[in-house]
Parts: structure tokens; sequence; C-alpha cells
């Protein structure tokens, strides 16, 4: 397997006033293509510093960051805002859609950064959401939708691009349990067809679909494990479904 994601001794320090605070200490962490992995952590931990970095949305103080063969560790906003656009695809707890705009126009916004015509932009953004099963949803705006189904057009719009990386911040977090488990199912689903999924969660249930489970406490790795009980989401619902 090749490595996409390689932190070498990363630190993150903060100055709030006379106050200097270390989000980070010396994060050195290797992640493969396909890796399925979830970072936990309390808050404070440093686990969002490390997404914020992971996700080119922030850049360290010290050590360095490659991804993708790409050492993005020094690079300009323009240059991370680049990156982003093209290696990464972000799917966050509050969907963070645009309100007017309908499910199509939503999952076709990045292609537009990408410079596709207006008809390759719709046609790909209508696959994008027939693969997630909203195809027929496509024209509805998303106050019209369900919660489950405003994160699966979030989730359509973060493959739109093809992205090298699927970052997924509390993905469930404004989400009911039965709803949870098939987001959850959907994620197991592209894993399985190679993408490379990178979870932010506090919770234990959540991170348990994770192939592999980094938690951080203070701003340092405290435990990089292979997850020995991943979760089986389908079953969950299943058995979500029998007690209802």
């Amino acid at each position: 397997m090749s490595t996409i994601i390689e932190t070498t001794e990363i630190s993150k320090v903060y100055k709030m006033g006379s106050e200097t605070i270390h989000a980070l200490k010396s994060i050195s962490i290797h992640i493969n293509r396909g890796e399925y992995v979830a970072f936990m952590g309390p808050s404070g931990s440093g686990k969002s510093t490390l997404m914020n970095i992971v996700g080119c949305l922030d850049t360290p103080t010290s050590g360095t960051y490659v991804l993708n063969n790409n050492d993005v560790s020094d690079l300009t906003e323009n240059e991370l805002a680049e990156i982003r656009n093209k290696e990464i695809g972000f799917v966050f707890q509050t969907f963070n859609l645009l309100p007017r705009s309908s499910a199509l126009e939503n999952v076709a916004l990045p292609l537009v950064y990408a410079g596709l015509s207006k008809s390759a932009r719709e046609e790909k953004a209508m696959h994008m959401l027939e693969s997630v099963g909203l195809g027929s949803r496509a024209h509805h705006k998303p106050n019209e939708l369900s919660g489950g189904q405003r994160q699966r057009v979030a989730i359509a719009r973060a493959l739109v691009n093809d992205p090298s990386i699927i970052l997924a911040d509390e993905p469930t977090g404004n989400l009911d349990s039965k709803t949870s488990y098939e987001i959850m199912d959907l994620f197991a689903e592209l894993h399985s067809k190679g993408n490379t999924i990178i979870m932010v969660t506090h919770e234990d249930d959540i991170a348990h679909y994770a192939h592999r489970i980094i938690r951080l406490r203070d701003g340092l790795i405290e435990s990089d494990l292979v997850n020995q009980n991943i979760t089986d989401p389908a079953l969950l619902k299943q058995a979500f479904e029998a007690k209802s």
C-alpha cells in the first residue's frame, strides 16, 4: 500500500493573548491509501487541530505534512485551497449546504472551481446523487430533505471531484440513531470501493466503524491501534429495526 498522508513531528502553537497553547506536540502518523481511520479524543485533545492540518485548512507551526506525495506544510492560503479542492472531500456535522440551491447544484459546486462546463457538472453531480440513492431528490432544496438525505447530499458533494481522501468531521452528530447507521453503512460501502476515509469523532460507537483508531490526548497520540472489533453498520441497522 502507498502512503497517502505522512506527518512528521508536526506541532501547532496558538497565541491567545499572553498565553501560549500547544494544540499539537510532535505528531507523526502514516496513513495508507484505502485505509479507514478514526481520530478520537476528548475536547481539547487536538483531534480537530489535526483534522484541520490534514484537511489543509491550516498549516503546522513546525514539522512536515506530505499529502499524496506533495509537501503542503508551508503553502499559501490560495495553494492550500487548490489542494483542498483537488485532493479532499469534506463531510461536516452541519452538512454545510447552500440553502437556496438544489441538491444537484450543491453537489456540482466543487466542479465549478475545477473548470467543468455546466452540462458536464450536472451530469457528474447527478451520477453522484444516484450513487448515494438520491437521484429522485436532485431538484429539492436542503429544507425539503431529511437530515439523513442532507448528509447524503454532502457525501455526494465530497465525492464529486474524485478526491484522494474523504474527511468526515462528526458526520452523524446531527442525526438520529437509525439515520446514523444508514450513513455509516454508506461510508462502509465507500471504503469497500477503495476510498480513503478519515473520520473525526468523540463517540466510541461511531469510531468503531473505522478499521484503525488514533486516540489523542493533550496534543499527543495516546494510542494508534488496528480496530479488532469493527462494527458492521448493516447488522446494527437490522438490530435497531427489530427493536422498533
